[in-house]
């Protein structure tokens, strides 16, 4: 058997010599940010991506929106330094800061803005974001710094919801090519180059608009399938960071010398998701009775190491929105319900299902477990375990009976419910349609009362987590594992890696 062999990242250097009378030469190394990550990104265009090896390569690190969403899930601004709404919440005018500029040299101006808006809401794009647009109704600059935007209808979550609604060159507008191979940002990190599974290397962008940052001379994604690998590649020195890791790993170096484990109870969750455009998950009740199925305690103990809470809609980490998993009926495993529910829902048993997998080792621990306990609830379950890129294209295809994965979440509900959720959703892969459902989306995002959106999105919940098309499995414990120099990451809910623009690494 072959035997695998750690492969060299040893932080490429630039080499400044000073002759200094009486001082032997001064060496400086410039200081790269080596990541261990356990897969090869699906793409690179922020309009386009939807896996997390992709989202964390590029989201805050070589892109950047309007807005952004700091390590406490609060809007702040970005490439717009201000912004200013109307009485009737209709209209948006965004001031960019002056003097900024793409990776490519191109200066940043509001047809940039403009062009990228149109981008993310064209068909020909089909871009998986566009929903995050669906009340706009037009977007112009007013002049190079300035872009109005009006909507038909107000739109509550509308500064969360553009944070992750990249600004491309307007000469992309068109290109759905390009950017998934050569991303051009405006973030602190520019491309540089992306050897295919073996490493994507990202240079500092010495015009950033923020001064003082990045502090870093560059980033590089090194990809290591192999957990064992990874470990002893943080343990060595040999990465100073991997990134996003899961409970398994994270356990495994707890207590390591010169490695620190950073943790956050994340947006993201873990799912099994449910074709409903054909049978047996058109049926509710067989919906119902998945849920009754599954015993997500046991599911977090077993795969996660305990290290996450049962998954309702939302994570409990949205204080203001989340609904109590203990509302909710069918959370409680139980076996014989599940089979009472199959037999008024005339199917034949076993119902027979086919589960496609993320190549990701916490979801297919989570699989296995979920489906040994629907195998004794009157369910067949057969698992398909697929490459990324495979499993993507399936996914947007609508190609499965059943998923299991991970997916983002977001400070606000209708970012994650109204594209998912909505019936002909951006991300509506499950092919889901509730008249109920939508007529409470639809109203919930023109609300600006605090108290009657969250009573609408609690209806939304008490109708998703055990009728709906996606059995919500656990929020976990995120964890990153950094090296004993590496100072001034935080983590981010969210997985994105936005705050490397101000980590740095001590000699």
């Amino acid at each position: 058997m072959a035997q695998l062999s750690l492969r060299s990242v040893l932080s490429s250097g630039v080499m400044a010599l000073a002759l200094v009378a009486g001082m032997a030469p001064v060496v400086a190394q410039a200081q790269v940010l080596e990541v261990g990550v356990d897969a090869s990104p699906v793409g690179l265009d922020p309009h386009l991506i939807t896996a997390f090896p992709s989202f964390q390569v590029v989201s805050g690190t070589i892109y950047e929106g309007l807005t952004a969403i700091d390590k406490d899930l609060r809007v702040q601004p970005s490439l717009a330094q201000s912004w200013t709404i109307s009485p009737d919440g209709k209209t948006y005018v965004f001031k960019l800061r002056p003097g900024m500029t793409f990776h490519n040299g191109a200066p940043v101006e509001a047809a940039d803005v403009v062009a990228s808006f149109h981008r993310v809401t064209s068909k020909d794009i089909a871009s998986p974001l566009a929903s995050r647009l669906l009340t706009m109704d037009s977007v112009v600059a007013t002049d190079a710094t300035t872009v109005t935007l009006t909507l038909k209808e107000p739109t509550a979550p509308l500064l969360v919801s553009i944070a992750t609604l990249a600004i491309v060159p307007r000469s992309f507008e068109a290109d759905k090519d390009s950017l998934q191979r050569n991303p051009v940002g405006t973030g602190p990190f520019k491309f540089k180059e992306w050897q295919p599974n073996g490493f994507i290397a990202l240079s500092k962008f010495e015009h950033y608009w923020r001064a003082g940052a990045p502090k870093l001379d560059g980033v590089k994604f090194n990809i290591v399938p192999e957990s064992a690998t990874r470990q002893v590649g943080i343990t060595s020195g040999q990465f100073s960071m991997l990134a996003n890791i899961d409970p398994a790993t994270a356990l495994q170096l707890k207590g390591k010398p010169n490695v620190r484990l950073a943790e956050t109870l994340e947006l993201a969750y873990t799912v099994i998701g449910m074709n409903t455009s054909k049978p047996p998950f058109d049926n509710a009740k067989v919906r119902e009775a998945f849920n009754y199925a599954l015993d997500r305690q046991e599911i977090i103990t077993a795969a996660l190491f305990g290290a996450g809470v049962p998954a309702g809609p939302l994570s409990p980490a949205l204080k203001d929105w989340a609904v109590p998993t203990a509302q909710f009926a069918c959370y409680k495993h139980d076996p014989a319900k599940a089979m009472a529910l199959l037999k008024e829902a005339g199917v034949t048993l076993p119902v027979t299902i086919t589960m496609n997998v993320l190549p990701r080792q916490d979801i297919k621990d989570i699989a296995q477990v979920a489906q040994a306990e629907l195998n004794k609830a009157g369910f067949k379950v057969e698992l398909k375990n697929q490459e990324i890129g495979a499993f993507v294209q399936d996914w947007k295809n609508s190609n499965f009976d059943t998923f299991a994965s991970a997916n983002a979440g977001s400070p606000d509900p209708d970012d994650y419910f109204y594209r998912t959720f909505r019936t002909g959703g951006s991300t509506n892969v499950f092919k889901y349609s509730n008249k109920d459902v939508d007529g409470l989306l639809d109203s919930a995002r023109q609300m600006t009362d605090m108290a009657a959106r969250k009573a609408a999105y609690a209806k939304v919940q008490a109708t998703l987590a055990c009728e709906g098309p996606a059995a919500h499995i656990a929020y976990g414990q995120l964890f990153s594992a950094v090296r004993a120099n590496v100072t001034g990451f935080d983590m981010i809910a969210n997985r994105s890696l936005a705050n490397l623009a101000d980590t740095a690494v001590s000699k």
